[in-house]
């Protein structure tokens, strides 16, 4: 009979370590005060706060039920094996076997949580892709991007709606603005933020040759509506047009798309995939005050830091990842030196490595690399 007594003791310790930083006894306590909110007859009076009760008492119960669990899972296959081990059963093996694979798997998703540490970390992510230099492969690459990061949110259970799309003037997109709901969304697409370069044998040249192109992702937490900044009306310009991408039988009918600029700071928003020009400017007004709250923050940073005379390099517009594939096949940040040869699972959405990796490498604090490479 395998001893499993290292094995699960150090599963044990991990589970209790989830305990800590997903900070449960602060939530045991904070649960009550929801549930006493929610029961309040009043509480729908205000939609808004409503919402945001019930959202923080579903994720806050959510919390402690998989510490719960965890706990209960851990505390079975300890007493399975001492069993087996007291009987000498060697059938309950593979059982107690598989059962703590399955827990070590959960325990590493998990703790990422840990590695959460921002003031808006559970929040929706608004995302935008914008093709830079390389003409019409860069508006490919724009495209690939757009599709790489739909396919990991799926994989990640989370939502995905396609706000706006401009598309390329021979194949591909310019840009895309679309937002992820899911909780951690933002927290998870933080590190995605910057310029992504494809080499690759160019579809577009007759001769076969090498091309590098350019590709820039951004992501704003998504915010509440009591958070969105005060915008005037006279600071605004709106602007309708007919949408350009697939939407409905709407598109290409009516004048149903909506461009706000935002006249003081330059920030423009468009969104053409509701079904009518009211629901695209209300959405694109949710998008507009999450841009302009970041940048509020982004503000107040650059304030501090010029008051303690820290420097920093946000690094913003600078490239953070190579996709190469010819004359080889690999990925790589240059931020973390995380990579990988197959190419093609990363632009099916396969990136979660590069997603880890970086908040690993954040948490630890390292320097930042070289991205000339």
């Amino acid at each position: 009979m395998r001893d499993f007594s290292d094995e699960l003791s150090d599963l044990s310790r991990r589970v209790a370590e989830a305990r800590g930083y997903l900070q449960i006894g602060v939530a045991e306590a904070r649960v009550l005060v929801l549930e006493e909110d929610a029961s309040r007859p009043d509480l729908w009076d205000d939609p808004d706060a409503a919402r945001r009760v019930t959202t923080e008492l579903a994720q806050t119960r959510d919390d402690i039920n998989l510490v719960e669990r965890l706990e209960v899972v851990v505390s079975d296959l300890e007493t399975l094996a001492e069993l087996a081990r007291e009987e000498g059963d060697e059938t309950i093996e593979p059982e107690i076997s598989q059962g703590a694979l399955a827990l070590r798997e959960e325990l590493d998703r998990l703790e990422l949580r840990a590695l959460f540490t921002g003031e808006h970390d559970e929040r929706d992510a608004i995302c935008d892709v914008h093709s830079g230099a390389g003409g019409t492969d860069a508006q490919d690459w724009a495209q690939m991007m757009l599709r790489m990061y739909t396919r990991w949110a799926e994989r990640q259970g989370f939502t995905v709606s396609i706000d706006d799309v401009s598309l390329g003037d021979e194949a591909g997109i310019s840009s895309a603005t679309f937002t992820v709901r899911g909780r951690f969304a933002y927290a998870m697409l933080t590190g995605e933020r910057g310029v992504h370069r494809l080499v690759r044998i160019s579809p577009f040249d007759g001769q076969a040759r090498r091309h590098t192109a350019f590709s820039s992702f951004d992501v704003v937490p998504a915010i509440e509506e009591a958070e969105v900044p005060e915008i005037e009306p006279g600071d605004l310009r709106v602007d309708t047009f007919r949408s350009s991408g697939a939407g409905g039988q709407h598109v290409n009918v009516t004048d149903s798309a909506v461009r706000l600029t935002h006249l003081p700071t330059g920030v423009v928003v468009s969104c053409q995939n509701e079904r009518s020009q009211l629901q695209n400017k209300a959405r694109a007004m949710e998008i507009l005050g999450a841009r302009l709250a970041q940048r509020q923050r982004e503000e107040r940073r650059r304030e501090l830091d010029a008051i303690s005379g820290e420097k920093r390099d946000v690094a913003w517009g600078s490239q953070i990842r190579s996709y190469v594939l010819a004359p080889y096949q690999m990925v790589k940040d240059l931020r973390t030196a995380y990579e990988t040869g197959n190419v093609a699972a990363v632009l099916d959405g396969d990136i979660q490595g590069f997603v880890e990796a970086f908040l690993q490498w954040r948490r630890a604090g390292m320097p930042e690399r070289g991205a000339s490479s």
